[in-house]
């Protein structure tokens, strides 16, 4: 039944209507999109079990009893036009419906513009289906031409609330269409790149943008940037690049959005250098870096660990009057903090409160983070002192971030204080914040304590994870407590919690310091029986590996490294040391161990394992046992490919110029 005749019939039955009729002619049967539609509208309806009262009609008869007619057009029409605004803009669907249904009984004229306006309600309100569904009644019911205008309108709405596929259905129905014969203009193919690109159809966008000027419609720069856009999160940096220079031999010419987008993605892909000249080309161009390429350029340099060249390219933007923003100033106290100079990210917090700016939650709990690892207990108590003073109301993460801190400090007991402090303030911990404590109490060989946080811990199941249950086990076997780790290990198997490596790791090593080697080997034969993301890693071979070895039992010791190798496991210096200490003190006579190393390099080389070996040929020249030729030569082979030393080469001009 039409929308109209649905409203009329409803205003003649007086009965309550919970949706406006625009809504309720929303058929559940039609397709499932439009069954989501119609059930994310019902925020829109009057509850069922309260009785509505007829709405008033929102068009009162005498605001149209005057007026001379003439033909079909009354002067009442730009009153029609000016109510249609007015309920679009407030989403007001059932008042439209009444103006509709008016307007259509007295033949006025409706306008494409009007459509567009109620499209628009229908985007604002997360209703395309409806756009589509107007889009398609246009001409039927309203005699109104449909152009590209509204067409354009209609898949913005679609397209805004995320319907990308949708979207390009849409634009191919209405384009192959004879009977609407309308052609897409630049706003459509705009549209629809942005769609294909967020799809992940990058070649489908590409499609798009050549075939436009089939259909007389020019690139601008909005196209290029969304393809751009697409090609780079792509990772196909290179056709993002050639597309620059196409719209400017074009007479396109690249904004600031523009060259941030490339700016972007080659900074991502570590390749500063060109980033760099992309800079000079937009300044040579008379486009001047905003905000956004500051902040850009600086996050590219804090992932290469160019700290020193992102704090000089801060003070440019400041001294070019740019504000920098909280994510600015986030990005290179990150990168300091990563470094292990979390004194120099105070002063840039310094600097940055200095300038007006606060600093958020997350830059204070890396901070915080970064000082207790570093041992700066002092400093980083006066952060937290200074946090409560300022006001800066802290949230979970950073009491976790204190409570750990304290913990590092080996105060668990005052750590526990300001867990109490945390609850009492409503904030909630969380299982972060207990395994920092149990780590605490456990590293302080204050283990009873640490067993009744368990226990408290256990009574709000919330708070026990994988990672909890790995943290107490590890801290029992260390504090060699294996009774109590085994009781704790059959209840993380009865609420169906894996075990994880650090768990499996901790209680071979804990049978392992107790003279139960036996037991050990049986629960790492039982993790290589786990699933891919459960495999021993390096400790858990080297643990093994030196319990063997110090019961002279080499060979068993060797086999188990066979089996590493096979595993894809790479030895590390500890087992280096493990192998040639057990080579010079268990073997009659004793070994140097070079021929045990040189012939690991060499069957590492063979796997094509080629950063394991360069550890191990190190490991051999910082003891002064040079590898043999033939080895020296395989490791010349191996480490001096062209592509490696173009690269290195690359890589030594970018340390250079950025």
């Amino acid at each position: 039944m039409p929308i109209i005749h649905t409203a009329a019939h409803a205003l003649k039955s007086k009965k309550p209507t919970n949706l406006p009729p625009l809504l309720r002619r929303c058929n559940p049967s039609s397709s499932p999109l439009r069954r989501r539609r119609c059930s994310s509208s019902s925020a829109l309806a009057v509850p069922t079990h309260e009785p509505v009262s007829p709405p008033e009609p929102p068009v009162p008869d005498h605001i149209f009893s005057s007026g001379a007619k003439s033909g079909t057009y009354t002067p009442g029409d730009s009153t029609f036009y000016s109510l249609i605004d007015n309920y679009a803009r407030l989403g007001d669907f059932g008042s439209l419906e009444e103006v509709l249904r008016r307007m259509k009984r007295e033949r006025r004229v409706l306008v494409e513009r009007s459509f567009v306006s109620i499209f628009k309600a229908y985007g604002r309100a997360r209703l395309p289906e409806l756009a589509v569904d107007l889009f398609h009644r246009m001409v039927d019911e309203f005699q109104c031409k449909r152009t590209v205008r509204s067409f354009n309108s209609v898949l913005n709405v679609i397209i805004q609330n995320g319907l990308y596929h949708r979207g390009m259905e849409f634009y191919s129905y209405v384009i192959s269409s004879s009977q609407m014969n309308i052609s897409p203009n630049v706003l459509s193919y705009n549209l629809v790149v942005k769609a294909a690109c967020k799809m992940g159809t990058v070649d489908r966008a590409v499609e798009l943008f050549r075939e436009m000027p089939l259909r007389s419609c020019v690139p601008d720069v909005f196209t290029y940037c969304t393809l751009m856009d697409g090609l780079c999160k792509e990772g196909r940096i290179e056709e993002a690049v050639s597309l620059l220079d196409e719209m400017q031999m074009e007479g396109c010419f690249p904004t600031a959005v523009t060259y941030n987008v490339l700016i972007n993605g080659l900074c991502k892909k570590g390749d500063l250098k060109r980033a760099a000249k992309l800079v000079d080309n937009m300044l040579l161009k008379g486009c001047a870096p905003n905000e956004v390429t500051y902040n850009t350029l600086i996050h590219g340099l804090c992932l290469r660990g160019k700290l020193e060249k992102a704090v000089d390219l801060l003070n440019r933007m400041v001294a070019s009057k740019f504000v920098p923003n909280d994510v600015t100033y986030g990005t290179i106290i990150n990168g300091l903090v990563r470094l292990g100079r979390a004194i120099d990210g105070l002063q840039v917090l310094k600097f940055m409160v200095e300038r007006g700016s606060r600093a958020n939650q997350y830059v204070y709990s890396t901070l915080l983070s970064g000082l207790f690892k570093e041992g700066k207990f002092q400093e980083a108590r006066r952060l937290w002192q200074d946090i409560i003073e300022e006001r800066c109301e802290p949230n979970t993460v950073m009491y976790s971030t204190f409570i750990d801190g304290l913990c590092q400090e080996g105060k668990p007991e005052e750590a526990k204080e300001i867990l109490l402090e945390m609850m009492n303030k409503g904030i909630a911990p969380n299982a972060f914040t207990y395994s920092s404590l149990l780590r605490g109490f456990l590293r302080t060989d204050k283990s009873e304590k640490a067993i009744l946080m368990w226990e408290e811990m256990e009574n709000n199941n919330d708070f026990t994870n994988a990672v909890c249950y790995s943290v107490f086990i590890h801290g029992l076997c260390e504090n060699g407590k294996l009774e109590k780790a085994m009781m704790v290990w059959k209840n993380m198997l009865a609420r169906g919690f894996q075990p994880d490596v650090v768990s499996y790791t901790s209680f071979i090593k804990g049978f392992c310091d107790n003279g139960e080697l036996k037991e050990g080997l049986k629960l790492f034969n039982e993790m290589l029986c786990q699933g891919p993301s459960c495999q021993p890693d390096v400790i858990t071979y080297n643990i093994l590996f030196n319990a063997l070895c110090k019961q002279g039992d080499i060979s068993h010791a060797l086999n188990l490294l066979n089996s590493m190798l096979h595993q894809g496991c790479d030895p590390d210096l500890c087992t280096c040391n493990i192998f040639l200490k057990a080579l010079s003190e268990k073997l009659n006579p004793p070994q140097d161990g070079r021929e045990f190393l040189d012939e690991l390099v060499l069957r590492l080389f063979k796997r094509q394992r080629v950063v394991g070996a360069s550890r191990i040929l190190e490991v051999m020249l910082q003891k002064y046992l040079p590898p043999k030729a033939f080895t020296w030569e395989k490791a010349v082979q191996q480490l001096c490919k062209p592509k490696k030393v173009q690269a290195a080469i690359d890589s030594c001009w970018n340390d250079l110029v950025c």
